[in-house]
This record gives C-alpha cells, structure tokens and sequence, in this order.
C-alpha cells in the first residue's frame, strides 16, 4: 500500500545550507521487498543547479532511492517533492534518466536512438533527429551518426545512451553508475559534460560506488549503506567529521618543545604526525620557533572524503566500494 503523502513547505529537510530553491526534497523513505527492508527512511534535499551524488556499495539501496525519487516506484511510507510537484510522474517530461542497465535497439542508428528517447520526453521526432545529429557532432560522433549500434564499442553505445538522456533538456538529469564500464578517457569527458550541464543550471544527482568522482564534482552527497543515510550534506562537511593532519619535520629530535605537541603524536621516520589542535597551529609554531625545534617543513592536510566514508559508513562498506570499484565480489 503507497503510504507515501506530499511534504508540505514547514516539512522539508534541507542538508545543503542554501537560499537556492529545491529540486528534489524527500523525507523518511522507506521500501520493503517482501520481507527485506530495502530503504529505512532516507531523507534527502539538493537544491537546483547542484551537483550532487548517492555513495555507497552495490546493494545499499541507491537504486531503489532514485526509482522512488523518480516516481518509478512508490515508497511504502514517507514523501517526495520533485520539481514542486508531489508526483513524479507530473514532471516526467522535465527529467532525464539514466539507469545502470544500459539498453538500446541495436538495429537502430544512433541518431535515431537518440530522437526515439526524445520522443518518450515529447520532443517530435524530426526535432529529435536533428538535435540527435548535433549532440553527436558535439561529443565527437560525428562519424557515427548513420552507424547502428550494434556496430558501436561498448563505450560509444554508452555515449548514445546518455546524449539521449539529454535530448530534450531536462531540468533534472539523474544517473545510476553513469561511470560503470567507461575507461579513463570516457569517464574524464563525462566529468566534463556533468559540469556543463550544471554551469546551464540544469540540477545532476548521480549514484556512485566510486568516491573520487562525487569528491571531485560534488558539492553535496548522501552516503547510503543497508538502505540508511548516515550523512547528507555538503562534500566539505563530510570531510570536516575528522580533523585536519598535521605533519611536522624538525631539524632536533627532541627538546623541551616536544612537550608542546599535542598528545596524539606519533612519530612516523622524520616527521611527527598529529591532529590539527582546536586552537590551531600557530600556539604550536611559537613554542617550537622558541624552543629551538628548528623547522624543516610543517603542511595541514585535511580528509580526504574516502577517510570520511570509513568514519561514517564503516569499514565494511568502504571495503565493499573498493573491491567493487577494482571489479572483485562484494
């Protein structure tokens, strides 16, 4: 039974600080498939024009998250907003999407796959043809334009694919693992498009078992893991849960001034590791300059958010993300 009721303006949840309207607000979704909890009351709010990604392991719930933010399924309790609109499906036409499981008629051109995806969004087919030829000379297809996909690589049917996601200038663009199976060089000029499309406004969510892409384009995330989210919030946030390191080389191995590091110390060959005091690093510097510790070099370096996944998600479940990430069984 869709126990699923709107979110009223007093009831959003807003994890990205930000005077920007919201594209997608959620709270508390839950879904059960038969006996298995699925989802266990995400709550999720990303403003327009955001670049924002779901992480987590395979199996955590990203998917089903996305299909209920999309309205492809129905949460069994909690509520939605997409694009102001309660129901999903009332704004269909204003959203592109991606799923992970690829699939194209591969009898057809590739503009023509692009125009028939069109016309699933409205665009007519003639309209679809054309802008299907264009989006293929402006990502380097050009020469591909009459092929059928089934004469394509693997790569470029995915490249098809996803310009057909886009063929009708969507506000709202959504992937699920949009970087699975792309080499180096497709997934840097992926990186790219997403950008571009965000310069325009247009709001990107994107789920992804592989970190490094949400650090770099993200400025908000959800980590998911057994179908909770542990955080969501801005990337830099996530990354402030643990303190910034210090590392420190002196010229003099000890002296009256080591009693000014901080407890937590620990000397790794010729530098001395700690985290980054509350008070900051300037008490510290006075005490060793005074002291005579003779400094060779000092850096700050903050978290990196793959660190912050482990001390909010577990160990577990970053485990799972690199082994998937390298291909291995989760």
């Amino acid at each position: 039974m869709n126990m699923a009721t709107p979110i009223t303006d007093s009831g959003s949840v807003p994890d990205i600080a930000t005077s920007r309207p919201l594209a997608i607000e959620a709270r508390g979704l839950v879904k059960r498939f038969n006996s298995t909890l699925a989802v266990d009351g995400v709550d999720i709010s990303i403003p327009e024009g955001a670049i924002y990604g779901i992480l987590g392991p395979n199996g955590a719930g990203k998917t089903t998250t996305l299909r209920m933010l999309l309205g492809i399924i129905d949460p069994d309790e909690g509520s939605r907003r997409v694009l102001g609109a309660d129901n999903p499906q009332d704004v269909a036409r204003r959203i592109g999407y991606l799923p992970e499981e690829r699939g194209l008629y591969p009898s057809m051109k590739c503009y023509e796959a692009i125009a028939f995806m069109g016309a699933l969004r409205g665009v007519p087919l003639p309209e679809g043809r054309k802008r299907g030829k264009r989006l293929l000379e402006d990502h380097g297809l050009g020469h591909a334009v009459d092929k059928q996909i089934r004469q394509l690589s693997k790569g470029m049917a995915q490249t098809v694919q996803l310009l057909g996601t886009l063929v009708h200038d969507p506000a709202l663009v959504v992937f699920d693992e949009p970087f699975s199976g792309l080499d180096a060089i497709n997934q840097g000029k992926l990186e790219v498009l997403i950008r571009g499309l965000a310069d325009k406004g247009t709001t990107v969510i994107f789920s992804t078992h592989v970190i490094a892409h949400a650090e770099r384009l993200c400025e908000g995330i959800a980590i998911i893991a057994g179908g909770k989210v542990p955080f969501a919030g801005k990337v830099d946030e996530a990354r402030d849960r643990i303190p910034a390191q210090v590392r420190l080389e002196t010229r003099n191995s000890d002296g009256p001034w080591s009693a000014a590091l901080p407890a937590e110390t620990r000397r790794v060959g010729d530098f001395w590791n700690f985290p980054l005091p509350e008070s900051g690093v300037e008490p510290l510097l006075k005490a060793l300059i005074e002291g005579d510790a003779g400094i060779q070099s000092l850096s700050i370096e903050r978290a990196g958010l793959h660190d912050a996944f482990v001390a909010i998600a577990g160990e577990a479940a970053a485990r799972d993300m690199v082994m998937q990430d390298a291909g291995g069984e989760a």
